[in-house]
């Protein structure tokens, strides 16, 4: 990592020491991100990252986007998750497929944290199957879409302004053709958000239901081109897996900030507990677990920057890292016993926030889908 990268991540780093973990552990204890946090990220300059200067954003690269979450994910999980929801899912898809006018109405609020953003495309019944199950739609009348249906698991849901928002348009018999992106915002009429969802991980990166009841959208709210929502969707997953890699890397690094001082101050049979050698076994499997795993994502934005990525290593990276976490999540409660184990020290909080990863943005069993889908390709028959 070059020097520009390194200097950066002191600067993310500072702020999500002295933003970030003095209220990591209230965060997830009452399930509340403080408010006022989004606005000292957008002061921070930190929330546009991969945006150009135009609209209120840094024009840096994808790598830099990574080690934003990753600090934040490092000092607190959910500040991670709800920042990456906002900052990459939302505001740089927005970005890559707004309109003009889009773009000039949305980012500046977005970005300078005045606004929160959210995506909204799982339901009840459609998740992996997103295409082939949504049944939230839209009908076009006159300079409006009227839209039904209902949204589930939509991070920052309860207290995003602007929404992208995916509804089926077409027929399902038109397939991948049938799905429309737009942008909803708070307030319109027949929009309604759902009480917040009491989760088991990322306590403070709020979730909700989101309901349609003949809601009405203006058309010029509609995002990309009709009926070609699912080619913006895929344009934008690549990178979303990328950016949300990032998350495990900062988990990790948490549970080896909080495991190497402790086994060193540890003392049972007269020694410290780093003296044995299983103990220092487990250190070094999880260190080498981070390392693997940052070294993939790494990669990975690199690869970015320079346009030259597959999707493949992009599910491969969200596949390693995301079980790494939660694997050295149970490392780091192992050897704090019974300790890691009470709910008022740190383990068991990486352990609920990693799970998720391997759960959202698509889970790890879709994952190894697109991986050998695409490494067969050349020999299917």
């Amino acid at each position: 990592m070059n020097k520009e990268l390194e200097k950066f991540r002191e600067k993310a780093r500072e702020f999500a020491v002295a933003e970030l973990a003095p209220y990591a552990a209230t965060i997830d204890k009452d399930d509340e991100f403080p408010s006022d946090m989004w606005t000292k990220i957008g002061d921070a300059n930190l929330m546009g990252i991969t945006i150009p200067k135009e609209y209120g954003g840094e024009a840096l690269s994808y790598m830099h986007h990574v080690i934003v979450v990753e600090e934040f994910s490092r000092a607190s999980g959910s500040a991670g998750f709800a920042y990456a929801a906002h900052s990459n899912i939302c505001v740089d898809n927005l970005y890559k497929s707004g309109t003009e006018a889009q773009r000039q109405k949305y980012l500046p609020k977005l970005i300078s944290g005045e606004h929160v953003g959210a995506l909204a495309m799982s339901e009840p019944n459609a998740g992996s199957d997103v295409v082939g199950s949504m049944e939230c739609h839209a009908v076009k009348k006159g300079n409006v879409w009227v839209a039904n249906g209902t949204k589930r698991w939509i991070t920052n849901g309860p207290y995003a302004e602007t929404f992208i928002v995916y509804m089926r348009t077409a027929g399902k018999e038109a397939g991948s053709k049938s799905i429309t992106a737009f942008l909803v915002e708070r307030g319109m009429k027949g929009f309604i958000q759902g009480s917040k969802k009491d989760k088991l991980g990322m306590r403070g990166a709020g979730n909700c239901e989101l309901y349609f009841e003949d809601c009405e959208i203006p058309e010029e709210n509609v995002l990309g081109e009709v009926n070609k929502g699912v080619a913006l969707l895929m344009n934008g997953l690549d990178s979303e897996r990328l950016i949300l890699c990032a998350g495990p890397l900062g988990i990790m690094q948490a549970a080896m900030d909080t495991v190497v001082p402790y086994v060193q101050e540890r003392v049972q049979f007269g020694q410290a507990i780093i003296n044995f050698q299983m103990v220092q076994a487990k250190i070094a499997e999880m260190y080498t677990k981070l390392e693997a795993s940052r070294g993939m994502v790494y990669r990975l934005g690199e690869n970015f920057t320079e346009h030259k990525h597959r999707n493949r290593d992009a599910a491969a990276a969200c596949l390693f890292s995301s079980e790494c976490s939660t694997s050295v999540a149970l490392d780091a409660i192992q050897l704090m016993g019974g300790r890691g184990y009470m709910n008022e020290e740190i383990p068991g909080r990486l352990l609920r926030d990693s799970k998720i990863y391997e759960i959202g943005g698509g889970t790890n069993e879709i994952r190894k889908m697109i991986i050998a889908r695409d490494l067969t390709k050349p020999i299917k028959k």
